[in-house]
């Protein structure tokens, strides 16, 4: 598996702010929408994704530095570790590099490698199931519940809270019985308005070219309803406004709400009448006089 790392180019002790901007890059680089018909990089963005979700949240990328590819069973791992740090004298070093056991030591090697034999196939056998599950943005949003039918033939409804993101797992277990074990591995359906990356979302707000001129206010769609926007005047086609916290929050309460920036996508008018013809007649005049006064002095 690739490094999260290196599937975002950024270096281990890149800060957030870095993390992100070199997501963004890539995100809008590899998007399926400007890339049609191109698997690889459909593929390339599902990683860039997964990649992400991971290092853009405390916790998991906490996890990931010390676990690397195992890092989503890093329970199992540590609780196979105090089982035999109980049996014996053992030494726990760095977990990513090596597998999960490689830095063990005992004076006894037949036992230790008993010892680790039976771990390495405990963990095997008690390692979560995977669970693909697919949900909208506005699930991905509010949060939502899912019913599974497990292969006892038990159905468990579970919730799917609010924040998640392509790539995010989530442990469902029922801890004492063991009949439950499993990751709910999520992935976020594309939206026709709203395009996400990380926390933060970006959509486009239709302005008349009037308001965008003279100033004006204009209704944004957000995923917790209308919101109404003071455009200022002059404003051009693709400038883009900030409305913060009005994008995803934050997965597991880890972390701020994202931004909502809204890109303004000017209208130009159309059926008009002789009079309003006539109005940008003269406007186009006027400002081809002026422009020519301009060049004179």
């Amino acid at each position: 598996m690739a490094n999260y790392y290196e599937i975002l180019g950024v270096p281990r002790n890149s800060g957030e702010k870095d993390i992100r901007q070199a997501f963004r890059k890539l995100a809008r680089e590899h998007h399926p929408d400007v890339n049609p018909g191109d698997s690889s990089s459909e593929d390339r963005f599902k990683r860039i994704n997964e990649a992400y979700s991971v290092l853009s949240d405390p916790n998991k990328r906490q996890r990931y530095d010390r676990y690397g590819d195992n890092w989503a069973h890093s329970e199992q791992i540590e609780e196979a570790q105090a089982r035999a740090s109980r049996g014996g004298r053992f030494r726990r070093s760095n977990v990513g590099a090596g597998g999960p056991f490689s830095g063990f030591e005992s004076g006894n090697s037949s036992i230790f490698d008993q010892l680790f034999s039976n771990l390495q196939q405990d963990i095997h056998r008690t390692a979560p199931r995977e669970h693909p599950v697919e949900v909208t943005l506005e699930e991905a949003f509010q949060g939502t519940t899912r019913l599974l039918q497990l292969a006892t033939g038990k159905r468990l409804e579970v919730k799917i809270p609010p924040g998640v993101d392509t790539g995010s797992r989530i442990h469902i277990s029922d801890d004492s019985q063991r009949e439950v074990d499993l990751h709910l591995v999520v992935t976020v359906r594309g939206h026709p308005r709203f395009q996400r990356q990380g926390r933060d979302l970006y959509s486009q707000v239709e302005v008349p070219l009037e308001d965008a001129v003279l100033g004006g206010d204009v209704t944004v769609p957000t995923l917790r309803g209308q919101l109404s926007l003071t455009i200022p005047p002059e404003t051009q086609n693709g400038q883009r406004f900030r409305l913060a916290g009005q994008g995803m929050p934050p997965f597991d309460n880890t972390g701020v709400t994202g931004d909502l920036y809204a890109t303004v996508s000017v209208k130009l008018p159309t059926d008009l009448s002789d009079e309003e013809r006539d109005l940008f007649r003269r406007l186009r005049d006027g400002r081809v006089a002026r422009e020519g006064n301009d060049g004179d002095r």
